[in-house]
């Protein structure tokens, strides 16, 4: 596999600043200001959505109106609970402003190469994991998201979709390869949209909670959102003959309600999730069935391999700890250097 180019000093100056160019998003919505007389009463609202220096946000009757965002106001992401005031008339496409953000009760983040760890949305209480027989399942994708949900604290559920290809064999083996995490009791779905299996399973887990779906593009989570709420309509992108990888679809964070009951943010910062911010010792307590272990090696710098009085080492050749995993948690290990920007977030080299 060939080596990722590294972006030159000045390839990541115009990124940036092409990137901060469409952050500023349109200057005339910017601008719009009111006088404290022009806005209505403080209410509560809910963020659908960021576009730069506004958002969308919902009022309790379900209508949304685009607003600006008080410079005090801090960061927004969608899925936030925020306070706002409706302007007593439409300025410029902008209804009113956003002036506080409620404490939030989770934040899905990922390491972002400009911006260190990044939120990128707000009171989740699920993350479905959303893989695919096709082209391939992979055990070490589907840990790589597992540490991105253990880390951040937020209930993560496998969906295996597109089951409907296989055959009698293919499934066998692919409920062998689930058991490991059944173990662990972390709960599988086993799902076609096409078919409709776990379909039903699937919209009772999503009921009354924030949900977000994460994986890889070809998986076929736009089209399981469709199959979910045909009324979203997200356009859903065909496998690359080349990469065996769809095309990534979704463009702007969007938080979407379903009919009966719930919501769902799709988010198009959640394709991948680097680990590199984190330490070894954070990855190992992230591996929840490596917990009861951690710190009962005999050398407080035990690497977990062959190191003499390794427990967790002992706990795989005990069948305590699944091999497979073992050897995932090390491939996650070794590709963090690699990982890595040659640069601090913000700062230089």
């Amino acid at each position: 596999m060939a080596k990722k180019k590294k972006l030159t000093k000045g390839q990541q100056r115009r990124v940036s600043s092409n990137r901060k160019k469409r952050l500023s998003g349109n200057k005339e919505q910017a601008q719009v200001q009111w006088q404290a007389d022009q806005l209505g009463a403080q209410e509560d609202g809910l963020i659908i959505s960021r576009y730069g220096q506004h958002a969308d946000v919902e009022d309790s009757n379900g209508e949304i109106f685009r607003c600006n965002i008080r410079r005090t106001a801090g960061s927004l992401v969608t899925g936030d609970k925020v306070v706002w005031r409706r302007g007593n008339e439409v300025l410029s496409g902008i209804s009113g402003v956003i002036e506080a953000v409620h404490e939030r009760v989770s934040e899905l983040t990922r390491p972002d190469f400009y911006d260190g760890v990044k939120v990128v949305a707000a009171n989740i209480n699920q993350i479905f994991i959303v893989s695919s027989v096709v082209p391939a399942f992979s055990t070490q994708i589907v840990d790589r998201y597992l540490v991105a949900s253990e880390d951040v604290e937020i209930k993560p559920i496998i969906v295996l979709n597109k089951i409907d290809l296989l055959d009698d064999e293919g499934r066998e083996l692919l409920d062998e390869m689930l058991e490991p995490y059944r173990d662990i009791d972390y709960q599988v779905i086993m799902l076609s949209s096409k078919s409709g299996e776990g379909v039903d399973e699937l919209n009772t887990l999503l009921k009354d909670n924030v949900n977000i779906f994460v994986g890889q593009s070809g998986v076929g989570k736009s089209s399981l959102i469709n199959a979910l709420m045909p009324e979203a309509e997200l356009i859903t992108g065909d496998i690359s003959d080349t990469s065996g990888l769809g095309m990534h679809t979704t463009t702007t964070a969007k938080l979407l309600h379903f009919k009966d009951g719930g919501d769902l943010i799709d988010s198009p910062g959640v394709r991948e999730f680097g680990l590199w911010h984190l330490d070894p010792e954070r990855i190992a307590w992230c591996f929840v069935e490596f917990r009861e272990f951690l710190g009962g090696c005999k050398f407080r710098d035990c690497k977990h391999l062959d190191d003499p009085g390794c427990i967790l080492a002992q706990a795989v050749e005990d069948e305590k700890i699944d091999s497979e995993r073992f050897d995932n948690y090390h491939r996650i290990l070794e590709s963090l250097d690699n990982n890595k920007p040659n640069r601090h977030p913000g700062g230089a080299n």
